[in-house]
Order: structure tokens, then sequence, then C-alpha cells
């Protein structure tokens, strides 16, 4: 569900190709391409556009008079005319200097995402590149070649200039890729291995290689797809909490939460609702003799939290899929042959909405967090044991992963810190404000795989402090998944070597395992 190994082969299956037209991508190609290994096919339709416009940007490449990414220089030395002689040159020139990325290798599921979307944009035929160039790349793709792209180096505008570019240099045969099986090699030893003529750009073809907001925008794609599948498994997590704390499920009640008519919230109640059905737990003491008033927050409000996330996450979605719609690039050439500069390589769109979901991300955590160090204190836990350990003092119980815990979600507050408002000039002051939109997109990354783990701590102590209410029977749901996870880890006694445990309640979350135990009873949650 999370980001993958840098060197993760592709899968030995391949699926169907992705058809690359002049519309929009979806994102669940996008998906298909980056985590499936699904290869790519451009349309007839979308080679008839590429070629169309070429005709444009040729003619000119022809005329005295200087246009910008034609003939001429980029950034803050578009003023330079090139003559004609030197414009290969300054295509190679371009992609060469741009691709300065360092650090650590990015993913390779966010490079094939990257890599697709800037087909996509290749394929509306409102860049101006030849289609040997667009069917050059859709090869890249399909043969599963990787191109080795660095953490930094992007500002998120114009675009994500560096890691494109490192794509770019290898569809010159240049610099370092991996193959399908994950091998690191020359770029010019793997396109030949893939009977794949390395690209001599020609006129505007540089800059519409890596002008784009492909980086920051595969990266929301595969976000919201994890968060999607994590907002189900918090509703199970929290269901499973609320249970095994002796709560109330009165409070997720239809009629009140229509009193606040938030979707995303109706949503996440109608969830735990369903989890909670059927529970001799909570029937134990529904009765007039219990003298609970109310929840604490960290269960009763469990579906404002989550539903707010649900909504924000549909914002981030809305705003993907315009991006997906759209076709970045500078200067373009439009439907009426015009070949104009914009700004619509600036990533504020797509940062904003990466910052907005680190900030949920971040508060998710908490509030699971929160749940699960109910469970470990003997004054909050109602009967159970002290940090639900077999025998406090001699046995530490789940001390110590509330402790693990509470270190991600600190560091999930400081990664809700947002990228977006900040800005560095750069480029003599000509790109004078820029989105830090891959930045963004970086610490959501992060912070993804934070909130996978966060829950999984919540799900496994949740687990343990189920069994210990026996001979009291948890709802079908929720001992679905209780038994899940006992598949993988032993049930409630003396203190064992708990890091191995809590590494296979990740994966049970990270492969959705969890939810799907839940949704095995109570059908599909929202």
């Amino acid at each position: 569900m999370t980001a993958r190994n840098t060197t993760e082969t592709a899968p030995e299956n391949t699926p169907s190709p992705v058809q690359v037209g002049i519309g929009a991508v979806g994102a669940a190609d996008v998906v298909r391409v980056a985590r499936d290994g699904a290869p790519v096919e451009l349309t007839d339709e979308a080679l008839k556009a590429i070629a169309a416009s070429r005709v444009r940007i040729e003619s000119l490449a022809e005329e005295p008079k200087p246009v910008y990414g034609v003939s001429t220089g980029f950034g803050a030395l578009a003023t330079r005319h090139i003559p004609t002689e030197l414009r290969q040159q300054l295509q190679k020139s371009l992609v060469r200097s741009h691709a300065a990325g360092t650090g650590a290798e990015v993913e390779r599921e966010v490079v094939r995402a990257l890599m697709l979307l800037r087909l996509s944009t290749l394929a509306t035929g409102r860049t101006g590149v030849r289609p040997e160039v667009a069917t050059a790349y859709a090869a890249l793709l399909s043969a599963g070649i990787t191109p080795v792209v660095h953490e930094y180096g992007s500002l998120g505008c114009s675009g994500d200039l560096a890691p494109l570019a490192h794509v770019a240099l290898a569809l010159m045969g240049e610099g370092t890729v991996r193959d399908a099986d994950g091998r690191s090699m020359p770029a010019a030893e793997a396109l030949a291995a893939a009977n794949i003529a390395p690209v001599e750009l020609a006129e505007k073809e540089g800059l519409a290689l890596i002008n784009g907001t492909d980086g920051m925008l595969g990266q929301l794609v595969l976000a919201c797809r994890d968060l999607r599948d994590l907002l189900r498994l918090a509703d199970i997590t929290a269901a499973m909490s609320v249970e095994a704390q002796l709560g109330t499920d009165r409070v997720f009640a239809a009629d009140l939460q229509a009193l606040r008519p938030h979707r995303g919230q109706a949503s996440a109640a109608a969830n735990m609702r369903l989890l909670l059905a059927g529970s001799g737990i909570v029937a134990s003491h529904a009765g007039p003799d219990c003298t609970r008033v109310q929840d604490a927050y960290s269960l009763r409000c469990a579906p404002q939290v989550a539903g707010g996330a649900r909504d924000t996450l549909a914002h981030a979605e809305a705003v993907a899929d315009t991006e997906l719609a759209s076709a970045v690039d500078n200067p373009v050439v439009t439907t009426d042959g015009r070949v104009e500069s914009n700004g619509n390589f600036h990533g504020a769109p797509v940062a904003y909405v990466l910052d907005f979901l680190a900030i949920v991300t971040a508060d998710l955590a908490s509030i699971s967090e929160r749940r699960t160090d109910r469970f470990l204190d003997p004054a909050r836990n109602h009967g159970l044991t002290a940090f639900l350990a077999d025998d406090p003092g001699v046995d530490s119980g789940h001390m110590i992963a509330q402790y693990t815990q509470a270190a991600i979600v600190s560091e999930l507050k400081r990664l809700a810190v947002p990228a977006s408002s900040d800005s560095i000039p750069s480029s003599a002051m000509q790109e004078d404000h820029v989105s830090m939109g891959w930045s963004a997109a970086r610490k959501l990354r992060r912070a993804v795989d934070g909130l996978t783990r966060v829950l999984a701590i919540e799900a496994l102590t949740a687990a343990r402090a189920l069994d210990m209410r026996e001979p009291l029977r948890p709802s079908p749901a929720t001992a679905a998944v209780r038994d899940r996870i006992r598949r993988e880890v032993a049930g409630p006694g003396t203190d064992r070597h708990l890091a191995p445990e809590i590494e296979a309640a990740v994966e049970l979350c990270r492969t959705g395992e969890l939810v799907a135990a839940a949704e095995n009873v109570v059908g599909p949650l929202a």
C-alpha cells in the first residue's frame, strides 16, 4: 500500500497495456503502471496530434524571429537567440545540466508514475515534440527501464525539472538506470538490450521533457490511493479500540451524525456501526446499570476526525483529477497553432493538497496513538492489566509499542509543517516564487508509511485487549480482524520479542489484509 523498495523488480506477469491518448489518464492507470508494471501504448489519435503540433514547431524554428523554447535559451537566459547549428546542442545541454539531482535514489513506483504523466502530456499534442520522442518514451516504460532519480533537486517550479531531466537523460542514452530486474547499469546498455534507439533531441524537445508537475502529481495519486485504504483501516482499529475499552456505539448512531452532515463523517460513523454490530462486549455494558457517562474524545470523536480526513482526501483527489487532465509545459502549442509561454508548470495547486494530506495523516495517527495509550493505563483501561502485561512488573506488555507509536507521531507532526508555504528564489530571480511541491510529496510518502505503522500498533494492541476480555465475545467483524492477526502473531502471554510482531502487523496493514478480513464479514466499507 505504501512506498516500495527502490530496487524492486517488475512483476513477472505483465498486465495489459495502459492506453495513453490525448485525454487524461486515470488515477487507476497511474497505479497500474507505477506499481503493477503495466506497459503503455500511445493511441493513433495521440500520435496524429503529436505530429500535427510538431509541424508548427518546425515552421517556427525556420523563422528569424526568436521563439522561446524553440530558438532561445531558457529561464534567465531566454533573451539569447540560438542559431540553428547550435540548437541540438542546446537541447542536450539543457537536459544534462538540469539532471542535477542528489541524495537517495527515488522509488521505482514514483519514477514510473512520473514517466507516465510526462508521456500523457506529450500525448496531448500540446508540447511540440516529434512522434518518435513520445514512442521512445513509451518504449522505455514498457521495457521496465527505470532511470535513477534522486531525492533532492526539485523546487516544484518550473515543475519537477531535475527529476524529469534524469529521465530525459536516459532517453538520450546517458546516465544510470535500473532494468526490469532492478539491476543498475548505464542507460545506453539498457536501451540497447531493449532495442530502443537513444533519442537525438531537436528544437523544443528537451524543454518539453522536463517542464511539468509530473513527479509531485504521481506521488499525490499514489498517496491518495494509499490513504483511501488507510482510512478504512483507521475505522477498523478505532472500532476495535472502542469495543475493547468498553466504549459505547450509541454515539455513532446515524441520526446523531446527521446533525452535522459532513459526508466523510457519515461514512466513518457508518463503518463503525457495521464493525461493532453484534458485539457481545458492547452488549455487556449497554444496560441501565452502566455507570459510564461518555467516552474519551479519541473514542467518541473517531468519526469526526476520520471524516474530516476523508473530506480532505476527496478534495485532494479532485485536484489530482484536474491535474491529470492537464497539459503542463512551457511554452505550449495551442489548438490554433500559437506557441505561448505560460505559468501552468507552477506546482502550487498540487503542493497545497499534498500538505493538507500530511496534516490529516498526522492527526489520524495522533488519535490512534491516544487510543492505544488508554489500553495501557490501568486507571483508564477498565479492568485490564497495566500495559496489557501478563505479569506486570515482570512483563512490560505493550509499554514500548506505545513509545514507538509516540515517536512516529512526533515525526508526523514535523512532517505536517507545510512545504508549500516556503519559497526560495532561483534562476537569477526569474523563478522568484516556487511551490516546493516535490518536497511536499516526499514528506507525505514518509507520513503515509508512518500512519500505516501507527495503525498497525493500535490493531495489535486492540487485538490483545479483545483477547483479554474473554469470555466476552467481540463483534464478528473485529473478531475476524483479530483472528487474522493471530495467524501471524500469538495472543497474550509473557513478553516476547515485540519488533517482529509489529512488523507482521504492519505488513497486514500495508497489504490490506486486515481491511479484507473485516469486509469479508460486513461487506465493502465506505
